[in-house]
């Protein structure tokens, strides 16, 4: 391995062996198990929906701004331990929205064509830069439950509908979970991805009849999920059995509603719906309805009955049936779980779920599916800011993407032609993370929600980890090996960071190890992880200056250099600590 050849050549060999074992092993392994318990957050909670008090220590701000945005910076830690978590939250609410930021990054590189890293730009730009951090976070999350993807050749095409997508999904971060419900459904990418773009009507002449693909998905993925729930997130059973949420007829029946929908555009003609009439904004506008090919005979789903029509109603059908999917009682505790996996831990408390899903259901004031509401009772709850002492079933496994963007936040770094240009497509696991944002392999995400790593520890104990099933051997060792070459400073990248702090802790290796404990891994890094990685910076020795007889230093570009290896040093095995990997 690449990364283990380099780290051989900074440590002394005992050292080089232990560290390997410890980080890398650790890191294959079930990391979330293999931190064990941890410590108390530093707030001072002790209801379901916490309070006003901000965090007592630096690492507990830090912990906050890691399951918040991505990834916590100096100044954030500052910010939120000064106004404390409640009050940071309202601020982030509060900031404007831009409704195209990531359409208009692609209309200013002149995107007319296929190039997706456009809008892979646009999403490091904002990831790493952007004031709405909390926004830009949720965002993502959601990205991760409503998929379309650039994998698939449908949709790889038309990277600016893509970003008008993403766009959309920031737009509705903090907005009514039923505005991001009906955008969502008549977004031309999620009609391509889904296959419900240029759906007909059924014909008895032909047998043909329309594709169910959406109305499955809609259900199973977006809304109510296969199951009924309870409103803690548990399974609703009755005589001992699952209870399904919804039958086979169901899903054709909600398929009528999805008929006639294709490219807007000003006309309704049948070139335009069959995609042969192009429109410069297609792939960025809401899809309109063909009346003539919107279904008129009885739809029937969920227990309800739109009657047959006259003539063709198709705004009607949508809203009855996207009406009836939200206020399924399902959708609280089906979502409120997904977000609390996405944003806090791999295996949500059921009382956390349960005060989300009232939170989604109104029960605190606020209109139902009020998605401020949801995100405060996500990250404010008792659950989410207290981590015990004793449990190790807490936290989840920080995904690529993420364990990316906190490195180029902790350390300032920004574009030099402000693009983001040489950070690119990242989902090779043999040479970069293995994940790269709108890139998931299928509608179920790069992971799905339930997975639970076979023949493993957290197997035994009945517990998930969605994000493992993106580790493995190759994936690891693509992961060091490419933070390896991100870590050094090179002045020839586009993207650069920013050492200062760093450098000048660096010839003390225990305040320098102690600092990026904090701001990578919210001083999560057990003691014996601590003395391995400090040992491994010491053993980069930093000769004493030499003078050069007119008042200055001989040598001093060899202890520059010497001190900047011990910072890599240090950021790498950080990085590579099962503590880091596991967000707690």
């Amino acid at each position: 391995m690449d990364f283990l050849t380099h780290l051989a050549g900074r440590l002394p060999d005992d050292s080089s062996r232990r560290l390997a074992r410890r980080l890398v092993t650790g890191a294959l392994v079930l990391a979330l198990a293999a931190c064990g318990g941890g410590s108390d957050d530093g707030g001072s909670y002790s209801g379901g929906s916490g309070g006003d008090l901000g965090p007592t220590t630096p690492a507990a701000a830090a912990r906050f701004l890691h399951q918040a945005t991505f990834g916590a910076t100096e100044q954030d830690i500052a910010d939120v331990r000064q106004i404390g978590y409640r009050a940071w939250v309202e601020e982030q609410m509060a900031m404007p929205v831009n409704p195209n930021a990531y359409l208009d990054h692609l209309v200013a590189r002149g995107n007319n064509g296929s190039n997706g890293n456009h809008f892979i730009e646009a999403f490091w730009r904002h990831a790493v830069e952007a004031d709405d951090q909390l926004r830009q976070r949720v965002a993502f999350a959601l990205s991760q439950i409503f998929v379309i993807s650039f994998n698939d050749m449908a949709v790889t095409q038309f990277p600016r509908g893509v970003a008008s997508y993403y766009d959309m999904l920031v737009r509705h971060s903090f907005g009514n979970f039923r505005d991001l419900l009906e955008d969502v459904s008549l977004h031309p990418m999620m009609g391509l991805y889904l296959t419900h773009l240029r759906n007909r009507k059924e014909d008895p002449v032909s047998g043909r009849m329309p594709d169910e693909n959406y109305a499955r998905e809609v259900m199973q993925l977006f809304t109510i999920g296969l199951n009924e729930l309870n409103l803690d997130g548990t399974p609703r059973r009755v005589n001992g059995q699952l209870v399904p949420t919804y039958s086979s007829e169901d899903v054709s029946g909600l398929a009528k509603v999805f008929t006639g929908w294709s490219w807007a555009g000003p006309d309704l003609d049948e070139a335009r719906f069959n995609g042969q009439r192009n429109s410069v904004d297609r792939s960025w506008t809401l899809m309109q309805n063909y009346t003539h090919h919107h279904s008129t005979s009885p739809k029937q789903f969920l227990g309800v009955t739109i009657p047959a029509q006259n003539r063709p109603e198709p705004e009607l059908s949508l809203r009855v049936a996207l009406d009836t999917l939200f206020n399924h009682p399902n959708v609280g505790p089906f979502i409120c779980h997904q977000l609390i996996q996405r944003l806090v831990t791999s295996n949500p408390r059921g009382g956390h779920v349960e005060r989300c899903a009232r939170a989604f259901n109104g029960q605190g004031g606020t209109p139902r599916g009020d998605m401020k509401a949801v995100i405060r009772a996500v990250l404010l709850d008792s659950d989410a800011r207290i981590l015990s002492a004793t449990s190790d079933a807490d936290g989840k496994l920080r995904e690529p993407v993420l364990r990316l963007a906190n490195f180029l936040r902790a350390f300032e770094a920004r574009s030099q032609s402000g693009n983001y240009t040489d950070i690119g497509n990242t989902s090779n696991p043999e040479n970069s993370l293995g994940q790269a944002p709108m890139h998931a392999n299928s509608v179920f995400n790069f992971f799905r929600p339930g997975y639970v790593p076979p023949n493993s520890a957290l197997a035994e104990r009945g517990l998930s980890a969605p994000e493992m099933q993106l580790v493995h051997e190759v994936s690891v060792a693509g992961y060091l090996n490419f933070m390896r070459n991100r870590v050094t400073i090179n002045n020839s990248r586009d993207v650069r960071h920013n050492y200062g702090r760093e450098l000048a802790l660096a010839p003390d290796p225990a305040a320098l190890v102690d600092h990026l404990n904090i701001v990578l891994a919210s001083g999560q890094l057990s003691e014996q992880s601590r003395t391995l990685i400090v040992e491994g910076v010491s053993s980069r020795v930093v000769p004493a200056p030499t003078p050069d007889g007119m008042g200055g230093v001989s040598n001093q570009t060899t202890i520059d250099n010497a001190l900047r290896d011990r910072v890599y040093i240090a950021v790498l095995l950080t990085m590579a600590a099962p503590e880091y990997l596991t967000q707690k």
